[in-house]
């Protein structure tokens, strides 16, 4: 089912994924909208499954995460119940930030942020290598980042005039 989403939505979401923190009132500014459908309609949203969680972005580096990098893990078994096994124990790793598994050559890509290089080799060579049912690991350390731009692309979104997600009704 998809959630069919109008220009004032859109306009919801690409506000809310610019800036979390914005205040109702100020969102219902910029959107064009009175406050209170515009708090209906964020909770819809939400309700939905349309917006997922809010959070704080924090910059590594500020932190003292000097290190970022790529893991392309290959698996001995692709069967479910290993997938799934690898990725629970995913979750167990506090340096793994995301987790994909792919198609092609690499089962699973999972983007590492640690202190220091000898932090991240020690997960490599005591935790992932380690782990049942890998057969291979392949490392890449990140230079620097050309681009970070996290969510959608709304633009794209709007084009199609709708999400993917529960359909449901509004009044505005």
């Amino acid at each position: 089912m998809r959630a069919i989403l109008d220009a004032t939505d859109w306009r919801i979401l690409k506000e809310l994924q610019a800036n979390g923190r914005i205040t109702n009132v100020d969102l219902a500014r910029k959107v064009g909208i009175s406050p209170p459908p515009c708090l209906r309609r964020t909770r819809s949203l939400e309700q939905a499954g349309v917006i997922s969680g809010y959070f704080a972005l924090l910059d590594e580096k500020a932190l003292d995460f000097e290190v970022i990098a790529f893991a392309h893990v290959g698996l001995h078994s692709q069967a479910d119940p290993d997938l799934r096994a690898f990725e629970n124990r995913v979750l167990t790793w506090p340096l793994v930030r995301e987790c994909y598994m792919l198609s092609g050559e690499t089962d699973f890509i999972l983007k590492c942020v640690a202190p220091d290089l000898s932090t991240f080799q020690d997960f490599i060579r005591n935790e992932l290598t380690a782990a049942p049912n890998v057969a291979s690991v392949k490392t890449s350390l990140v230079i620097g980042r050309a681009k970070f731009e996290p969510g959608v692309p709304i633009t794209l979104g709007q084009k199609q005039g709708m999400s993917r997600g529960a359909a449901r009704k509004r009044k505005a």
